[in-house]
């Protein structure tokens, strides 16, 4: 009996098991339910920044400011901002400044109607033994941090308000620096802080790190830590991140939601990935369709937590063997090929129609997502279906309920393909439909109030 028994109980757990790994291996079909009448709140939209890398150090946006402007940014990140452009020269002892070259880009994103978001970076020539390592003189460095501000926040120079001054670029990379040690990050961001606090006749501005290759809790809670024990300013948290595994930007919300619990201030600071695509590395992606699905499907799953997050990058470099597309992250090709439009730009011009009045959308998937907003009198639905393997096709049945009675014509968008409508006489507040979702494909609903 007593075998028996336990036989019986490990075959139940077994089956249990079983159960358990097969729900994990199913896909959740998407059951959509979008309800009109309950507007939740404004709109976050924290995909229209955007980044610019060290492709060249002779400028890189002055060719782009035409087709910026139509993404509409919010601000644009530059780094690079003290190894390529000239700002400091340390002779004999002294430093000298002279801002004209950095001047130029910054010139053209305002252009776009965007505003400067400058990455404190990298090591100038002459303050120490590489652009990757601690000056030799911090003081130098204080000086350099207040006069940059002054420069671009101070009311008789610039007088640019709410610049953003983030304390380095992947320093966990560039310089293998720690939170601890001889290359300790904190006393860069201490000294960074303290230079800018310095600066005076100033506009608003926010300064704040660490800029990381990942979201690294070690890192985040020892600049917290650090921050509160110095009374240091530190207005915003700051990380990259590159992944095919789009809820890998959810994952970061909730890490960092988990952490607040311990750490109340840092629900009020504002979370920023300051780079972000799908891989740090070149990848043909880039220059195709997927990109921009993985761009919508990750736009989905940050946007209830993330308060800003820069696309990596606007524009590409130059290929050494003088390809036009060569995988690399610009939304946009080098202007040696024409400044080329990517599918990541268009989904960016999407993604702006997107309506400022944010609807209730239910019934997600394990591949199809969604978001849902009102525009005006219209009713936008957006969903997108990312698979990374390019396989998984699914028809989804969408309802939208508490429409008012009356006649709509019902849009229906596929980016970059067809584009239908019908008109339809909505009477019980309902219509039900349903959407052939091909994989990596995105479409676009719009019901409009005839």
């Amino acid at each position: 009996m007593i075998i028996l028994l336990v036989g019986l109980y490990f075959g139940l757990d077994l089956n249990t098991k079983v159960v358990q790994l097969v729900s994990r291996a199913t896909p959740k079909k998407a059951e959509i339910i979008v309800d009109v009448s309950k507007d939740l709140y404004t709109m976050p939209k924290p995909f229209n920044n955007l980044a610019q890398g060290g492709e060249e150090n002779d400028g890189m946006l002055a060719e782009t400011v035409n087709l910026v402007s139509e993404l509409s940014p919010n601000y644009i990140r530059l780094d690079h901002i003290y190894d390529f452009y000239n700002v400091v020269k340390k002779e004999n002892g002294q430093l000298s400044f002279d801002f004209s070259k950095l001047d130029k880009e910054v010139e053209a994103i305002l252009l776009t109607k965007a505003k400067p978001f400058l990455a404190l970076s990298y090591m100038p020539p002459g303050f120490g033994s590489g652009t990757v390592d601690p000056p030799d003189n911090w003081n130098d460095w204080r000086i350099l941090v207040k006069k940059t501000v002054e420069h671009y926040s101070g009311k008789n120079n610039k007088n640019i308000d709410n610049v953003y001054y983030e304390v380095w670029n992947e320093p966990d990379l560039f310089g293998s620096f720690k939170t601890y040690g001889k290359k300790n990050y904190l006393d860069m961001y201490r000294q960074s802080v303290l230079g800018a606090s310095e600066a005076t006749n100033v506009n608003q501005f926010k300064i704040g790190g660490p800029a990381t290759t990942g979201l690294y809790k070690n890192w985040i809670t020892d600049l917290l830590e650090f921050t509160k024990e110095e009374n240091l300013r530190l207005d915003f948290i700051s990380w990259h991140r590159y992944s095919l595994r789009v809820e890998d930007f959810n994952d970061d919300i909730k890490t960092l939601n988990k952490l607040a619990k311990k750490y109340p201030k840092l629900a009020l600071k504002e979370k920023l990935i300051t780079e972000w695509g799908f891989d740090p590395e070149n990848h043909p992606g880039y220059d195709t369709h997927f990109g921009a699905i993985h761009m919508l499907a990750s736009v989905i799953e940050m946007i209830d937590g993330i308060h800003k997050a820069f696309v990596f990058e606007i524009k590409d470099g130059k290929d050494p063997e003088g390809k036009t597309f060569w995988g690399r992250w610009g939304l946009l090709t080098h202007e040696d090929s024409g400044l080329q439009i990517k599918p990541r730009f268009s989904m960016m011009k999407w993604l702006n129609g997107l309506g400022d009045k944010r609807l209730e959308l239910v019934g997600e998937g394990s591949f199809v997502k969604g978001i849902a907003a009102k525009d005006g009198v219209n009713i936008q639905i957006y969903l997108v279906n990312y698979d990374p393997k390019d396989s998984h096709f699914e028809a989804v049945p969408v309802v939208v309920k508490n429409l008012l009675p009356g006649e709509y014509q019902v849009v229906k968008e596929v980016f970059e393909g067809n584009k239908s409508q019908s008109q339809v006489s909505i009477t019980n507040g309902t219509w039900i439909g349903q959407v052939v979702m091909e994989p990596n494909k995105a479409v676009r609903l719009t019901f409009k109030p005839i």
